[in-house]
């Protein structure tokens, strides 16, 4: 899709445009099982208080990680999260919201998400068609909250200034990924004793996704 607008937007998509059902205690858990039973962390581990993301990196990172083991890991991970998309429905006027901002702005999808497990929901909710490209985490070399998927986007766009760039998202993580990649961050939902600890500062903080509309986003 190449439209020639001089603004873009990145979305999260689960929590910011899906009402995501995936069972992220249930990954962590198993993420922390499978390292666990191969030597990679310790039982004792508080990963409760860690991000999926954050664990996994702590996997990847280790000199016991090996390509079986990985994709091991990636597989159990991807039928969680594809059991969390099937059925996934929209957050409360995020088809009108896109359907406005498309008119003005590229949009973008960047997920901690499998690609497939991504298309496959925004083909479901039918609102695929609003967005330039949709980034995952094959496109990533560290998943979110690194800012890996915002520089490879930015890299993609090249005809666009950093400061046209906005991302939406819910999480810390996706904050703290905007904040690393020098791109404002708008938190939707977002929980501000937790962006605080984690040094995120947002530009803005709304519960309703016709907020979006009232902003001006880029240059």
């Amino acid at each position: 899709m190449n439209r020639n607008f001089h603004r873009a937007i990145i979305f999260d998509m689960d929590n910011t445009l899906l009402q995501s059902r995936i069972n992220f205690l249930e990954m962590k858990r198993a993420i922390f099982q499978t390292w666990v039973d191969n030597g990679i962390c310790a039982p004792t581990l508080e990963w409760q208080d860690y991000t999926a993301s954050q664990l996994i990196e702590i996997g990847r990172r280790s000199e016991r990680m090996t390509s079986d083991l990985e994709s091991d890991m990636w597989a159990a991970v991807t039928a969680i999260e594809k059991e969390g998309m099937h059925g996934a429905v929209l957050e409360a006027h995020a088809a009108d919201v896109l359907e406005k901002l498309h008119q003005s702005y590229r949009l973008f999808i960047l997920t901690n998400n499998a690609y497939a497990a991504a298309q496959e929901a925004l083909n479901e909710t039918k609102i695929v068609h609003y967005f330039d490209e949709v980034v995952a985490r094959e496109q990533m070399t560290t998943l979110k909250p690194h800012p890996s998927g915002i520089n490879y986007i930015l890299k993609q766009y090249p005809d666009l200034p950093v400061s046209a760039w906005t991302m939406i998202g819910d999480s810390w993580i996706d904050g703290k990924a905007a904040q690393d990649g020098h791109v404002r961050f708008v938190a939707y939902h977002g929980k501000r004793e937790e962006m605080e600890r984690q040094g995120v500062v947002p530009i803005a903080y709304m519960t309703d996704l016709r907020e979006l509309l009232e902003l001006e986003f880029g240059e």
